[in-house]
């Protein structure tokens, strides 16, 4: 598994990360357990969750940090753990965004259901358009300065506030955000035309998540309804598995096919074949699905591929 520096830091991740949003909810203990030591045999040592998943489980929310907590004990030391903060939590208002109240009330949470003293990356879920980014970016320059986060960084940031969070992190001698965790696919490259940029002039590590759009960028959805999986029962069936939708599918799998590699080969080589994305966030449910992600990850296209894919 090769390992990426994340952003301009000093910190290393494996370049295929592996999401939890499964756990505690599509996963029990033990079914967890089977994904979690196949990705360590596999290398990924970069592990993604989040204080909301496990919403719909008999946990609630933070289920999955829950469960990570009880997986990693004895072997915290192996991974590099990343969790966020900031999506709504309950239906009080005191208990979501990235104001120094919730954001010290929060971590405190997290570190207790992770059963840890410590997270390496610490990320602020989605902006928070109450809250002034200097307070944010204060209170988890105290977290860095404590000890309780090693790195802090964001998802789901617009250009412009990348860049503003990075300006008033550079002006106020703050602990800088070193990653964008972000919806990042073959269909969603339309991104790249102002966040990407703005990422690699501020030197953080791309994060990108739902990598393969809920599996329909496996190829085993087919128009007509052939296959069926989480996407077709999801609101988010009726943005992609469209005529345009499969039509663009067709066309990513002649690409790849021309290349002797399949469209799951696409999904994580044309992401990982830019140097800005630091670690490709995919969940497994199966350890059959950790050991695909990583076989998939391993091809690097050329320049000239990546030309030719851009015109697609």
């Amino acid at each position: 598994m090769e390992l990426r520096r994340l952003g301009d830091s000093g910190l290393m991740v494996s370049s295929v990360g592996l999401g939890t949003n499964n756990f505690a909810g599509r996963l029990d203990d033990e079914a967890a357990r089977v994904v979690l030591n196949e990705a360590l045999e596999q290398g990924i040592t970069f592990i993604d969750t989040a204080d909301i998943y496990g919403h719909g489980s008999k946990e609630g929310p933070g289920g999955s940090e829950s469960q990570l907590g009880r997986l990693l004990e004895g072997r915290r030391a192996r991974f590099v753990v990343a969790t966020k903060f900031g999506m709504s939590m309950s239906e009080s208002p005191l208990e979501r965004g990235a104001s120094r109240r919730w954001i010290v009330q929060a971590v405190e949470n997290s570190l207790r259901r992770l059963r840890t003293d410590y997270i390496d990356l610490y990320q602020v879920h989605t902006p928070d358009s109450e809250t002034p980014i200097e307070e944010t970016l204060r209170s988890l320059d105290d977290l860095v300065r404590s000890g309780k986060v090693r790195y802090v960084g964001h998802s789901n940031f617009a250009a412009w506030q990348i860049v503003d969070a990075d300006w008033t992190a550079r002006s106020e001698n703050l602990a800088r955000p070193i990653s964008a965790q972000m919806h990042y696919s073959l269909l969603t490259r339309a991104i790249g035309a102002e966040v990407i940029p703005a990422c690699a002039a501020h030197g953080l590590g791309v994060i990108p998540y739902f990598p393969l759009e809920s599996g329909f960028l496996t190829g085993k959805y087919r128009p007509g309804g052939e296959g069926r999986g989480r996407l077709s029962e999801s609101a988010r069936a009726a943005e992609v598995m469209t005529p345009q939708g499969f039509e663009r599918i067709a066309a990513f799998e002649r690409f790849a096919g021309e290349r002797g590699h399949s469209l799951l080969d696409l999904a994580f080589g044309w992401l990982l074949s830019q140097p800005i994305v630091a670690s490709v966030i995919a969940s497994a449910s199966t350890p059959e699905q950790v050991r695909a992600n990583v076989a998939a990850a391993e091809w690097r296209l050329s320049a000239a591929d990546m030309e030719s894919f851009a015109a697609l």
